[in-house]
């Protein structure tokens, strides 16, 4: 086995314990602290009826959310970066999110229910808004093939604010009652969801990181820049369309169950990149682990913080990410590489 490869099982080995781990203090922690022996006797069937419905049917599927939502938006993060060839984007940064969330809140006006028909068709709403949002940050920023990093970042917080202004409208000219629970989804808050709906959060994440990672080889010569990329036999422009489509769908499966959750997909890309470097073949999967870990770990914080009061996961990541963007900010500006 290489050392690439050798270290790249290593890392991944690290962050499925890390994750066990998390999932572990994440069943205990909350309003209703379990002990750990109550816990594998809920896992076992075994234990009082109150303990088994804390764990199997709110904390199991609100953990299982957390990991597919994290690690959807660090693999986001990664095809973004990829895709822009620039290490600030992520889809919050971008407005995506902000474009998916349009989407959703559109689709609640048009009556989508919960049901697990229901769920894909929110999930539509929000990839058509993610799009979008995406869509218009590249026209906006796009200048001679090129992405440079300030026309970006200020592309995206235009869309983001144009985005989030047509939801404060929608909110204001509605009746709230059709648009309840709105402002508390909003600020990114994870929730126990029904199986069915969860087979459909797994599958259509299966089928972003698929886009992605699929590709990951060729990401890896697109850093060269499109020409000797495509001197190398790939089609950027294909390549891109499968990129952008895997990320965007990512974020707005993301939204549509769990509203718009920021910085994930900036903090976790970059952590991972200073275990394994750049390459897009190590960074992919070990960036899915370390989401997954991340995301649960934030919402076991916001479930435990304030208990019996819950904050939202949303402005935990927000808290860790907003430093650690202007940090990175900064970092280049004084001619630091980020990759």
């Amino acid at each position: 086995m290489t050392e690439p490869a050798w270290r790249l099982t290593a890392v991944l080995v690290g962050l499925v314990a890390l994750a066990l781990l998390v999932v572990a203090v994440a069943l205990m922690v909350g309003s209703a602290p379990i002990s750990a022996r109550a816990v594998v006797g809920a896992l076992a069937g075994r234990g009082g009826d109150v303990e088994r419905l804390v764990v199997l049917d709110l904390r199991l599927p609100r953990i299982a959310a957390a990991l597919l939502a994290g690690a959807a938006l660090a693999v986001a993060g990664v095809g973004f970066q990829a895709l822009t060839r620039n290490p600030l984007a992520d889809p919050s940064i971008l407005g995506v999110s902000s474009g998916a969330a349009f989407g959703v809140v559109v689709a609640q006006l048009f009556g989508v229910g919960a049901t697990v028909v229901a769920a894909l068709g929110l999930t539509a709403f929000a990839f058509a808004g993610a799009l979008a949002a995406a869509a218009a940050v590249y026209l906006i920023a796009a200048s001679d093939g090129r992405l440079p990093v300030e026309t970006l970042l200020l592309a995206g917080v235009i869309v983001g604010l144009f985005f989030s202004a047509a939801i404060t409208v929608l909110i204001s000219v509605v009746e709230f009652d059709r648009l309840a629970g709105v402002v508390h989804w909003m600020l990114g808050n994870l929730r126990a969801i029904s199986p069915g709906a969860l087979v459909v959060f797994g599958g259509l994440l299966a089928l972003g990181v698929w886009l992605i990672l699929g590709r990951a080889r060729q990401l890896n010569l697109l850093a060269l820049g499109e020409e000797a990329a495509q001197q190398l036999g790939i089609e950027a422009e294909r390549l891109k369309r499968r990129v952008f489509v895997g990320a965007c769908l990512l974020t707005a499966t993301v939204v549509a169950f769990a509203g718009p959750i920021g910085f994930v997909g900036l903090i976790v890309p970059h952590a991972v990149r200073l275990l394994l470097g750049p390459d897009n073949r190590l960074l992919v999967p070990a960036a899915l682990l370390a989401g997954a870990s991340f995301l649960l770990l934030a919402d076991t914080l916001a479930r435990g913080a304030i208990a019996p009061g819950e904050l939202s996961v949303g402005v935990i990541t927000s808290v860790c990410g907003a430093p650690f963007f202007v940090y990175l900010l900064r970092t280049r500006h004084r001619g630091g590489s980020l990759l």
